[in-house]
C-alpha cells in the first residue's frame, strides 16, 4: 500500500506542475484549481507512503478516500478544460466531499493506537 501512495505523490506532484504551467499560459481557472489540489495533496500522499507499516490500517483507508477525491475533483476539472464536458454529473463536488472526508479521517486516525 505504501508504494501506491508514493507513486500517487509523484504523479500528483508532476501533474500539479504541468497544470500550473498550463494555467499560466492559458489563463484557465480550471487548471489553476487543479494544480492547487494536486500540489497540496502530493506531500500528504508522500507522507502516507513513507510511514509504511507503522501507521494504523485506518490511515490507509483515509488515504485511499483522499486519493479518490483528488482524482475525481481534478479529473472533472481537467475534463471540463480539455474535453469540454464533465466526467459525470457532480464529479467535482463528490471529489471535494471525499477530500474533506479523507482529511477528517486522517485526523481521526491520529487518535488511534499505533501498531
Amino acid at each position: 500500500m505504501h508504494r501506491m501512495f508514493i507513486v500517487a505523490a509523484g504523479i500528483a506532484g508532476a501533474a500539479g506542475i504541468v497544470t500550473a504551467a498550463g494555467a499560466a499560459h492559458a489563463e484557465a481557472s480550471n487548471l489553476s484549481a487543479s494544480s492547487t489540489m494536486f500540489l497540496a495533496h502530493a506531500p500528504a500522499f508522500l507522507a502516507l507512503g513513507l510511514t509504511g507499516a507503522s501507521r494504523p490500517r485506518a490511515m490507509d483507508y483515509a488515504g485511499i478516500v483522499l486519493l479518490i477525491g483528488v482524482a475525481l475533483f481534478c479529473g472533472d476539472l481537467l475534463a471540463r478544460q480539455y474535453l469540454g464536458g464533465r466526467l459525470f454529473p457532480f464529479a467535482a463536488p463528490a471529489g471535494g466531499f471525499l477530500m474533506i472526508a479523507g482529511w477528517i479521517a486522517l485526523g481521526v486516525t491520529g487518535l488511534l493506537p499505533r501498531r
